[in-house]
């Protein structure tokens, strides 16, 4: 048996004792490390699921983690005992039509790891032993366990940079200073954007924008006009990076994009009303952005290489009897950006 973080109802978090995997042909077993807490861990956490998605079943969450290989499964090559490996949370079937049009982010029977969107629920990777197949696993020698475990949230960021295009020299605007938001600036600066403005209510958040890069920051909170300069003369920027889903942060920013300008959008906050008339006359590209795919290796050599240091992100690590405390702590934007659990 092993210790497993599951979700039952809002605000209903146990650890629970849960069975041993048996490990296949094609799988390694790993001894979970760090697992980093989500935004859509929280939701579960303190809403028991986000829009029409809810809990039936208790659920292990976390799809954020990293740990050490104890086991190879039959036919498993470039692995060994011993290695720290970030694993993927993403298990598209390889079949379907999207896995065959080269879009494995919209499989048609994905397998994301925590999930309540298909019932039965798809059981998340926050227990102390995994079984995943080889293919998830990134290795993440020279590392730290924290560091590979952030290697999906910047997965995302790096998979909404490509749909942006190229940023040599662009402008670039960045609503919402979360964890997103921040590896959102770390991807974009990474891709070569000339000038990055964060836009948050927190200073605490705001302060962690100029530390990863950040060239100015503007708290809409105390200053609620800070983005009306950048309007000016049909706008300043050529990328949004639009991380919250809200509208009170989606429209201004609107109003600061150059014409042709590309919004990215993120966040997932929640349908809402758009300008669409100031869409159409400036001709500006709407683009969503869904979680990744090969994304998530380049992530990890990317921190590997020491092109991109995601450790000031890392605000707090709890063990794993602290779990809810570490769920608590993840919800205080004042303190925290990024909380991971220690499973070792």
């Amino acid at each position: 048996m092993m210790k497993a973080i599951v979700i039952h109802a809002a605000h209903d978090l146990r650890v629970e004792d849960r069975p041993d995997e048996a490990v296949g042909a094609g799988q390694v077993k790993i001894a979970l490390a760090a697992g980093g807490i989500c935004g859509s861990d929280l939701h579960y956490y303190n809403h028991g699921g986000f829009g029409a998605v809810r809990l039936r079943e208790p659920m292990v969450l976390g799809h954020e983690v990293s740990g050490h290989i104890t086991e190879l499964g039959a036919g498993v090559a470039g692995l060994a005992v011993g290695d720290l490996v970030a694993v993927s949370p993403s298990r598209p079937c390889g079949s379907c039509a999207y896995c065959y049009e080269g879009l494995p982010n919209h499989c048609l029977n994905m397998r994301f790891y925590g999930s309540a969107m298909p019932f039965p629920h798809i059981q998340g990777a926050f227990r102390q032993v995994l079984v995943a197949d080889a293919s998830q696993c990134a290795r993440a020698e020279g590392l730290s366990a924290g560091e590979a475990a952030m290697a999906e949230p910047l997965a995302v960021c790096l998979h909404a940079t490509r749909r942006a295009g190229d940023l040599v020299g662009k402008r670039v605007l960045v609503t919402g200073c979360g964890p997103i938001g921040l590896l959102s600036i770390l991807a974009a600066r990474r891709a070569g954007a000339a000038e990055i403005v964060a836009v948050d209510i927190s200073d605490f958040t705001l302060q962690m924008a100029r530390r990863v890069g950040a060239d100015v920051t503007v708290n809409t909170a105390t200053d609620p006009d800070g983005l009306t300069g950048f309007a000016a003369g049909k706008g300043t920027f050529d990328v949004l990076y639009e991380c919250t889903g809200v509208a009170a942060a989606v429209i201004p920013a609107i109003a600061t994009m150059r014409p042709r300008g590309i919004i990215m959008q993120l966040g997932l906050g929640g349908d809402m009303a758009l300008p669409m008339v100031m869409l159409t006359s400036k001709e500006l590209d709407l683009r969503g952005s869904f979680r990744f795919h090969s994304e998530f290796a380049i992530g990890v050599d990317l921190m590997r290489k020491g092109l991109i240091d995601v450790k000031p992100l890392i605000t707090a690590t709890l063990p794993l009897d602290q779990a809810e405390a570490a769920f608590r702590l993840a919800a205080d934007r004042s303190q925290a950006i990024k909380t991971q659990i220690a499973f070792a």
